[in-house]
């Protein structure tokens, strides 16, 4: 009986609504919010400079750790591994694939664009059975099927089976990067998100550093073992990794705080994370229709945001430099897998000081146009091409310098678009099938693989869609700055814009909220009477 109701629950869940006055949530809640004079020491003063949650009271901090411990760490090494096969597929290329496989002209290409064509049928739809099944129970089933077909790459006797599994992985995966996006944002507040979505992401770019090393060390130590080619072995150590990662997703992903069932929170922690979040001004999840997915694109939010981030996404020429290493004729196997390690290393780096930055400035874009600038920089200087040997090496690097792009979008979106968890999920699920369904033929035009590693006008084009990408974030900028005033919101004590009605404070009495509430709504008036054009929003 108790599977049979784990199923039920499991398909249309019933959220949780809660209504607590200011009064009772300071007298219920007072455990987490401690605000009886707590004071945290300097020692975690120090460590709150790099993780916020160490200055927080006792527990709020143990909260916010067990949150870490289980949210965090599994959609971390689910991406990490995800990232880790998509990478080895142009690392086992170079490490004995293309001989084994007898490949030619164009067929690496050809393994990420039927990828990418799975990926673009699977994006939006995942998105509509996560509204409908638990991501606890949608999530790790992807991962099951994701885990057996990238093992079934090491049986492959040639190009067309690799063809049919690479679609039915993109196809599994396309649900998981929105899906993060999604239940981050809906988890975790704005002094909180910027470091997670940047340390999810760092996992993309520790599987790339790492690929270059799994692979030399298969390579050297498994080729040949048990008369298996080294870069089969690393088809089959990444679905044996896989496999008890989609297990942990059963336990470890929460779902959203108000339909959460996660054993590992009290039903006391389960009705905090609703309430903080609503402090925020964040609206709980609603069922979506077709209808409301087409009204999504009658509105600037859903081109705002992928403007950048499409753009960003498809200029991107990091891949191709082990080409350039090949073409030297100077390296070895390993050295050519290990050599672009460097630049993940350096986005590693540049993806948490910026997420940094941009939590005490309280701002996203700033950090977002030097993330672009150094990827169109990088980009320039590889259009140019006859330069000076050293400075070729850099221009390489300087795009993954502009790896914080993804993770400070998508925090940002979250703060501006806290009243649509659905429009935040379909931000990205739209904005990668866009660009996958352009990445799954654009670098046959612009990188075909003959032309390696000097390629006729494919880095022209890329540093013109990275000046595109910086503009697209002022464009950001202006609109919601302009959507702000149009709908008459107002600043929160967070600065994020909500409605003067979803003004909340849960370390405040009720009538000082009220009076906040009255203060606001005068400003709005007073905005009104300058002629400033203002509207009431209808939810």
């Amino acid at each position: 009986m108790g599977i049979i109701r784990w199923i039920k629950g499991s398909v249309n869940p019933v959220p949780r609504e809660l209504k607590y006055t200011n009064d009772e949530v300071q007298e219920k809640f007072r455990v987490f919010l401690d605000d009886e004079g707590y004071q945290p020491n300097a020692f975690r003063r120090f460590l709150a400079q790099f993780w916020d949650s160490f200055e927080k009271p006792p527990r709020y901090r143990w909260y916010l750790h067990k949150l870490d411990a289980n949210v965090m760490f599994y959609f971390l090494l689910s991406f990490f591994i995800k990232t880790l096969d998509n990478t080895n597929i142009s690392n086992a290329y170079v490490s004995g694939m293309q001989k084994d496989l007898a490949l030619n002209g164009q067929q690496r290409n050809l393994f990420n664009t039927v990828f990418y064509i799975g990926y673009i049928l699977g994006s939006i739809p995942s998105q509509f059975l996560i509204n409908k099944i638990r991501p606890s129970v949608w999530l790790p089933c992807c991962e099951v099927a994701w885990s057996a077909l990238v093992m079934c790459i090491a049986t492959a006797q040639s190009a067309r089976p690799i063809y049919i599994l690479r679609f039915f992985i993109g196809l599994c995966e396309s649900t998981t990067y929105p899906a993060t996006a999604m239940l981050l944002g809906s988890w975790y507040r704005p002094e909180e998100l910027a470091k997670r979505m940047s340390v999810y992401d760092l996992a993309s770019a520790l599987a790339s550093m790492c690929s270059g090393f799994i692979q030399a060390g298969v390579y050297t130590s498994m080729n040949g073992l048990g008369g298996i080619a080294g870069w089969r072995w690393l088809f089959i150590v990444d679905g044996i990794i896989g496999l008890p990662i989609c297990f942990l997703g059963f336990y470890s992903i929460p779902d959203f705080p108000n339909t959460t069932r996660v054993p590992w929170l009290s039903d006391l922690e389960k009705d905090f994370s609703v309430l903080r979040m609503a402090e925020l001004g964040q609206k709980s999840t609603r069922k979506l229709t077709l209808r409301r997915f087409l009204s999504f694109f009658k509105n600037w939010r859903i081109y705002g945001f992928n403007w950048p981030y499409i753009l960003f996404n498809v200029s991107g020429t990091y891949s191709y430099f082990n080409l350039w290493l090949q073409s030297l004729h100077k390296y070895s196997v390993q050295q050519i897998n290990l050599i672009p390690t460097a630049g993940y290393g350096m986005a590693i780096f540049t993806c948490y000081l910026s997420a940094n930055i941009s939590d005490r400035m309280g701002l996203r874009w700033p950090m977002l146009l030097v993330a672009v600038f150094f990827n169109f920089f990088g980009n320039l200087l590889l259009a140019i091409w006859d330069i000076p040997f050293g400075l070729k090496y850099a221009a390489f690097f300087f795009p993954e310098i502009g790896y914080p792009v993804w993770a400070l979008i998508l925090t940002w979106a979250s703060e501006a678009f806290q009243d649509d968890p659905e429009l935040r999920g379909m931000l990205s699920a739209v904005g990668n099938t866009i660009s996958y369904a352009i990445s799954a033929w654009l670098p046959l035009l612009a990188f075909p693989t003959p032309e390696a590693p000097h390629y006729v006008w494919g880095y022209h084009l890329m540093c013109a869609l990275s000046f595109l990408s910086g503009i697209g974030v002022l464009f950001f900028v202006v609109m919601e700055k302009r959507e702000k005033k149009m709908l008459g919101r107002v600043f929160n004590k967070y600065g994020l814009a909500v409605d003067p009605d979803d003004l909340m404070d849960l370390q405040m009495p009720e009538s000082v909220v009220d009076l906040v509430r009255e203060e606001k709504l005068a400003e709005v008036d007073a905005e009104k009477g300058k002629g400033v054009e203002v509207s009431v929003r209808v939810v």
